[in-house]
């Protein structure tokens, strides 16, 4: 069953709404990784950095939660047309994190060390997993099924299969979906104690390529079984259980991720404009990626890594991506624009080649298209989705 976007939200280091995320992206921009932390002993570290003023959430106040409720706010209209249409209890509700309130749970435990008692205002279910979906759930006032997906990188991209399956089972008429993440010293420190964290930035599926950088950011979709301008098409998942915190070196993981999305939505290779790969630019991910999407797609299918200009947002990368996608395939926003793959252009030999948007490439007009995002997360968990406009 193709579910239609209603609406989307989203806030980025690049941009805070949709408009504002489309200039930047299509043009594709460096400025969303100039912000600078302490994270090593010896260097600074580029972050991607949502700027701007936040709500307040009436319920479990976190940086996290405020986060989701900008990228809320602006499909707030129609989040409350749906509600009253079909009633608080069949709207449901599921975002994805991996931070959640962790930096409150930061600052928070500095103080007791230092003062020997708590700071006034912090509760624990701050940094719990469930409290983004609890906030958000009060701010919306929806009362159906509401829950947190909590698998890594793949999170917020698991919401979309997620929300179809309860819509499917005539649990609900409509979803909310999305997820945030927000920058912390735990999960920047922990990734840099993988020694996966880049020098400088990053490099996605460059020979010099090493590691990540890390940014935040949030979005949110309202799915409907009504037809909107972008639908989702189809969804595919997997899961390696190879390492920990290594991809399967053959991709094979990943490649399954992507032909049970394409077989799920109908689709062959050939119907795919555009893939947005996972890109994290790290050494490990980023061979096994394009083995699988060179197993699939060959080397004529355009591609390219948006971590290059937000940084990896990890809980909320899939959401995000999947809402750059959304950009692309309006023609509010996309007008057949994609976004480019920057790099430093070192091609590396041991990557079977891929079609890397260079700057300023347009698709030809076409009624309908459709287009590919990757989520791979910790552990395994692969994620393919599809979206599309036009009559499929």
């Amino acid at each position: 069953m193709r579910l239609g976007l209603a609406a989307m939200g989203l806030a980025t280091p690049i941009g805070i709404g949709k408009e504002a995320v489309a200039r930047q992206l299509f043009a594709g921009t460096r400025s969303g990784l100039a912000h600078e932390a302490r994270i090593f002993p010896d260097r600074m570290a580029q972050v991607g950095l949502v700027d701007g003023p936040l709500p307040a959430p009436a319920l479990h106040p976190a940086r996290n939660n405020a986060l989701m409720l900008l990228a809320l706010n602006e499909i707030r209209a129609e989040i409350d047309a749906a509600r009253d249409r079909f009633g608080p209890s069949r709207v449901a509700l599921i975002l994805g994190t991996s931070t959640s309130g962790i930096a409150e749970g930061e600052v928070a435990f500095a103080a007791r060390q230092r003062d020997g008692a708590w700071p006034a205002g912090f509760d624990y279910r701050q940094q719990e997993l469930g409290s983004i979906a609890e906030a958000a759930a009060a701010a919306c006032g929806v009362a159906g099924p509401a829950y947190t997906i909590a698998t890594a990188c793949s999170s917020s991209a698991k919401v979309f299969a997620s929300a179809r399956r309860l819509i499917d089972a005539g649990m609900c008429d409509a979803a909310i979906v999305g997820g945030a993440d927000t920058l912390c010293g735990t999960t920047v420190n922990g990734f840099a104690s993988l020694d996966a964290m880049s020098r400088g930035l990053c490099q996605p599926f460059s020979r010099n390529r090493d590691g990540i950088n890390i940014g935040e950011g949030a979005a949110a979709f309202l799915l409907t079984r009504a037809p909107a301008t972008v639908s989702l098409l189809g969804y595919g998942e997997s899961s390696d259980a190879h390492h920990l915190s290594a991809p399967d070196p053959s991709g094979a993981g990943a490649e399954a991720a992507m032909r049970a999305a394409l077989s799920d939505a109908g689709l062959s290779p050939a119907d795919i404009a555009y893939v947005n790969l996972h890109g994290t630019a790290t050494p490990l991910n980023d061979a096994m990626e394009g083995r699988a999407v060179h197993n699939i797609f060959g080397a004529a299918t355009p591609c390219s890594s948006t971590k290059a200009m937000t940084g990896h947002m990890l809980g909320a990368a899939g959401a995000c991506e999947a809402a750059f996608l959304y950009l692309a395939l309006h023609p509010d926003y996309g007008q057949d624009r994609l976004p480019p793959h920057l790099w430093d252009g070192a091609v590396d030999p041991d990557i079977p080649p891929l079609n890397l948007v260079a700057s300023e490439t347009r698709l030809a007009p076409a009624p309908r298209r459709a287009m590919l995002s990757n989520s791979f997360a910790f552990g395994g968990s692969n994620m393919a989705l599809i979206l599309g406009r036009g009559d499929w």
